[in-house]
């Protein structure tokens, strides 16, 4: 009995290609995406005339209008120093962002960075918009 060979063709696109496509792409947006946790609230940070780029890392204090406080995105009452503290032992950078709304009074933002800065907890600075060139 006589069989006959099956042909052997290459498939006509290679999925080998795609799947190194879609891994560069993956990876890609990864390293390129900021993932930073928003506040429950609206905050607009105040216009400065002079500062630096804010590195990376660290816990994002946010301040709303009306005095509101929330720790990397969480709401958070009168226990916002521990979330704060909690939130820092978790985080290498060693700093704390206050991202404050720009209405806010500097009567509710001076206790906050006071308390930061007596805990010990890292570098504290304040979110600030610049005002262009």
């Amino acid at each position: 009995m006589r069989l006959r060979r099956a042909d052997h063709r290459p498939p006509a696109e290679p999925i080998i290609a795609l799947v190194d496509v879609v891994f560069f792409l993956l990876v890609f947006f990864l390293l390129v995406a900021r993932f930073d946790a928003s506040a429950p609230f609206e905050v607009v940070p105040p216009i400065a005339v002079s500062g630096q780029d804010m590195p990376g890392g660290g816990v994002t204090l946010s301040v709303a209008r009306d005095g509101a406080l929330a720790v990397n995105g969480d709401a958070v009452g009168d226990d916002w120093l521990a979330q704060i503290e909690a939130a820092a032992a978790r985080d290498a950078a060693r700093l704390i962002r206050i991202n404050a709304h720009r209405d806010v009074a500097m009567r509710h933002l001076m206790p906050l960075v006071s308390a930061l800065e007596a805990a010990a907890l890292g570098e504290v600075v304040i979110v600030v918009t610049p005002s262009g060139p």
